[in-house]
């Protein structure tokens, strides 16, 4: 089966990247980490670019696409680090009234813990008792909840893209500094391990990218949980991978790398990645054994 991208989609994939560009570049993302917070005005701004009423019907005021048009907005909010509860307000943006627009900033409780719980307006599921956390990832503010909700598909496969993006990213700035960064005379990247660093990079993010866009046709919640898995091992042995490339360099605060891995931890620990997916790909073997 082959998942080709439609012009339509192309063309989508490549406003949103534009956007960001311009609204989220590299100077934003370094002073959204030295003083911290949603920003209002970038977050309506993606409410008439249309980024959380994706999904939502024309007849409702939507755009009215699909799963694999959201995916591919997600990837790219994955590649620019873009700070938010973006997953929740996208998930209401059909029912809860101003999320669509941006105006109402939704924030959900997701496997015990509930991402921007401060900056939200509105809050699904119950967040009574919320204990604030020290985040790992300096652009996302946690609270721990006594309890979280069963995580719906559609957000698990929505992180995923968000982990896919961040995967392609850091693969990138590890072929772009090997290609730079001389010792004994020659790029770093003439080094065969350095080579074989990159070059998996690009694997996992390819098997990752095909698993992802292809649950995102079928909708399947067995697919969306082997992409999940993929796409998170996808970013953080990336990211990991990254850091080694760039050495010393990629832990310092004006380099992207590190909050790149951060992110990816903290994602990873949202619901339906780790044990989740895997017991539901167990269970969808037995299931097919028998």
């Amino acid at each position: 089966m082959r998942f080709q991208l439609t012009d339509d989609q192309r063309a989508l994939r490549d406003g949103v990247r534009g956007l960001l560009a311009r609204r989220f570049d590299g100077e934003a993302l370094r002073a959204a980490v030295e003083r911290p917070g949603l920003d209002r005005s970038l977050w309506r701004e993606l409410g008439r670019a249309g980024f959380f009423a994706l999904r939502v019907p024309e007849a409702a005021g939507g755009v009215g696409l699909g799963l694999p048009e959201a995916v591919l907005a997600f990837e790219e909010a994955g590649r620019v680090l873009l700070p938010g509860p973006l997953v929740a307000t996208h998930m209401a943006a059909a029912d809860m009234p101003g999320a669509a627009a941006g105006e109402t900033v939704v924030a959900g409780v997701d496997a015990g813990f509930v991402e921007w719980l401060d900056a939200a307006d509105v809050v699904l599921g119950d967040a009574s008792g919320a204990v604030p956390l020290r985040s790992v990832d300096p652009l996302t503010p946690l609270h721990r909840v006594p309890a979280g909700v069963v995580a719906d598909p559609v957000a698990v496969l929505l992180t995923a893209a968000e982990q896919l993006g961040t995967a392609a990213r850091v693969g990138e700035l590890a072929v772009q500094h090997a290609r730079t960064r001389e010792q004994f005379g020659q790029p770093i990247g003439a080094f065969q391990a350095v080579k074989h660093l990159c070059a998996q990079a690009l694997v996992r993010v390819e098997v990752a990218r095909a698993a992802v866009y292809a649950a995102a046709v079928t909708a399947r919640p067995v697919d969306i949980a082997a992409a999940r898995l993929l796409a998170d091992e996808a970013a953080v042995r990336g990211a990991r991978d990254c850091l080694q490339v760039h050495g010393g360099m990629g832990f310092t605060w004006e380099s992207e790398v590190h909050l790149h891995l951060k992110r990816a931890w903290m994602r990873a620990r949202r619901g339906g990645g780790g044990t989740e997916s895997e017991e539901l790909l167990a269970a969808d073997l037995v299931a097919g054994a028998r």
